[in-house]
């Protein structure tokens, strides 16, 4: 691929940070000040305060303009001036989990400016990303990573026989991740020298599920164990003397107290020494406990209490809608985003459709990773109470879960983004298709994704799924198919089933009224026909197709579009068919090439002893796509009308008119 195009798919890194000072300038505001974070060391304490109030005034100002991730870094204001004016950046390291936090990061390492430009085409991303700063440490957009990758560094630095401190800072639902408690573990008993700061905002996206998550701040909030500590103390001073003095018997049992009840306990058995928990919105105190915690020596966790979408009442009053926002009214609170048209979005679509089956199927059960509103399921989760499973992000955990439930006469349907169902790849191999369990993969986020970029873009889950023996995979073409695939997939039972959906509004002729079909597995149809060429096309690609067909009508060229809503099985009859009647054939698919749509009817041709020349492949290129809006990915990628359009046409040569 050409360095120019390669360029334009990561995206141009605006506003890299360039090291220097800016000059202090009379009546210049805090903030203009500070372009790297060695000049937080120079504002006095009184500064750095009123630095947090216009930093958190800055950021409510640019997401409401633009949109973004909002919560959790209104809630980490003072705990990342703290963490950067204490250490040594970029010597020293920070790694943040997922970069929902990370805005003030942003802010306060030279891209201030290009704040505005978040998430925005040929912006900067709304994640952290080695290549846009120096200060990025480590690139994630999923969580849980952060103290994996912080120790990967404590132990490079020791190999090399350096001496820089390593921080990650994790929370916003990350220890509801398996990863974590693994990265704890082995970080605990390598006795490297690491911080692990956990941001305990009681929130993911949707409130924090699980044992651990309740583990985290129930003693804090809950004064009735604060007494209860309170009142054993007190008891403890009034024993007699048994051979220690009362001062003795009363530290050691306080503390046999405090590991059994609060935190602290948890890690101090995984190996961490442990603070807090402590209020992470005070800044003097933090200021004055990081150096302390940083001069520890092996693996210290500090537990600081925020509040996510802290200085904005909207925000903090509601949490899951003011995780990620569209432009908002910041007084209000109210969105400013253009009201959709009459057209659902594909998840909405899905969330009707799964009310429906689960009146239909009464053994039928939701599952899905701290994502209930992001998936379609809030309406599941209030009319099927007790099927509806969230368990937190924990995909590989999900996804196991659900092969238990299948052993047991359950039909689960697993609903997770495309991107984030990668982390649980194992747990569909081992522990659902290779036992052959009917478990139903709703796959939400396939394809281009928008703003959120190449972390969350879904382009591999038609590759990655066709490749798993048993699996069948589906991809409909509207929002009727949609449902129809969903009501074949719980009639399927000889194995697991897979379905994927764009980010995107149903094509128009939705019809929620019409009752679900029953597919035949594996079948295809031809929707419209042609005589000079033919698009075989499966998703959302099969309504840009159609669009394609009518641009090439105009030109007098006649193009058959065959939708391919079955990836694997392929209709080894139609395909025949439409191989033998065109010489030119077009597949089209919003995935990777490698693995998906194309390589299957290629794979199908070659065993039926067909032809393969003439046949073009438009799908996701071999790169990791950068962010913006669904319709400008689409256009840079080469899935539009225009570019299938072209496609066609180039193939045909002198033959076209």
């Amino acid at each position: 691929m050409e360095e120019a195009i390669r360029q334009k798919l990561v995206g141009r890194a605006l506003g890299q940070e360039r090291g220097e000072r800016v000059e202090r300038a009379p009546g210049r505001s805090i903030l203009e000040r500070v372009a790297a974070p060695a000049d937080l060391r120079a504002l006095s304490r009184e500064e750095l305060h009123g630095l947090c109030s216009e930093i958190r005034e800055f950021i409510i100002d640019v997401v409401a303009s633009k949109g973004g991730h909002l919560g959790a870094s209104l809630g980490m204001v003072e705990m990342t001036v703290a963490l950067e004016t204490v250490l040594d950046l970029p010597r020293d390291r920070i790694v943040w989990d997922t970069g929902h936090q990370a805005y003030v990061h942003k802010v306060l390492t030279g891209r201030r400016e290009a704040l505005w430009s978040i998430r925005q085409f040929g912006g900067i991303s709304g994640f952290l990303k080695r290549e846009e700063s120096r200060y990025d440490s480590f690139g994630a957009g999923h969580a849980s990573t952060s103290i994996s990758a912080a120790l990967g560094m404590a132990a490079a630095r020791d190999l090399q026989g350096e001496d820089y401190r390593v921080v990650a800072v994790l929370g916003d639902g990350a220890m509801t991740g398996g990863l974590a408690y693994e990265a704890l573990n082995n970080a605990g008993q390598s006795g490297r020298r690491i911080l692990v700061v956990l941001n305990d905002n009681g929130m993911s996206i949707a409130p924090n599920v699980g044992a651990i998550a309740h583990y985290l701040t129930s003693v804090t909030a809950n004064p009735h164990i604060k007494k209860l500590h309170d009142d054993a103390l007190h008891l403890i001073q009034r024993l007699p003397a048994l051979g220690e003095s009362m001062g003795e018997i009363a530290k050691r049992l306080e503390v046999a107290f405090k590991n059994a009840l609060v935190p602290g306990g948890l890690f101090h058995a995984l190996g961490f020494r442990y603070f807090g928990p402590v209020d992470g919105h005070d800044l003097d105190l933090l200021l004055g406990l990081l150096p302390r915690v940083l001069q520890r020596e092996g693996p210290v966790l500090l537990h600081v209490l925020t509040r996510k979408g802290k200085g904005l009442a909207a925000a903090e009053n509601d949490h899951e809608s003011f995780h990620g926002v569209n432009p908002f009214d910041k007084v209000t609170g109210k969105s400013l985003a253009p009201k959709p048209s009459g057209a659902p979005a594909y998840t909405a679509v899905f969330g009707q459709a799964m009310e429906e089956a689960g009146e239909a199927f009464p053994r039928m059960v939701a599952i899905t990773a701290a994502m209930p509103s992001g998936t379609g399921l809030s309406r599941f989760r209030e009319k099927f109470a007790g099927r509806f499973f969230d368990v937190g992000i924990a995909e590989a955990h999900g996804v196991c879960f659900a092969a238990g439930l299948a052993c047991d006469g359950a039909r689960p349907v697993v609903t997770i983004y495309s991107t984030f169902l990668q982390r649980a790849f194992d747990q569909i191999v081992h522990d659902v298709a290779l036992q052959h369990l009917p478990v139903v993969f709703a796959i939400d986020r396939a394809g281009v994704v928008g703003a959120d970029g190449p972390t969350h873009h879904g382009g591999l889950d038609l590759a990655y799924m066709r490749c798993v023996p048993g699996m069948v995979v589906a991809a409909p073409r509207d929002g009727n198919e949609l449902r129809d695939l969903l009501w074949t997939a719980l009639h399927h039972v000889e194995g697991p089933f897979a379905l994927r959906f764009p980010r995107d509004t149903v094509p128009p002729g939705y019809d929620p009224k019409r009752p679900p079909k029953l597919l035949r597995i594996g079948s295809w149809e031809t929707i419209e026909d042609g005589s000079d060429a033919a698009f075989v096309a499966t998703g959302a690609m099969v309504e840009v197709a159609l669009k394609a067909r009518a641009l090439l009508a105009e030109r007098g060229v006649a193009v058959a579009v065959v939708n391919a809503r079955f990836v694997k099985p392929v209709d080894r009859e139609v395909l025949r068919n439409v191989r033998e009647k065109f010489a030119v054939l077009v597949t089209v698919e919003e995935g990777c090439l490698a693995g998906g749509l194309s390589d299957a009817i290629l794979e199908a041709l070659g065993e039926a002893s067909l032809s393969t020349d003439g046949v073009g492949r438009l799908g996701l290129p071999d790169a990791f796509v950068t962010h913006g809006t669904r319709q400008e990915l689409l256009d840079l990628v080469g899935l539009t009308p225009d570019h299938l359009a072209r496609a066609v046409v180039s193939r045909l040569g002198t033959e076209a008119p």
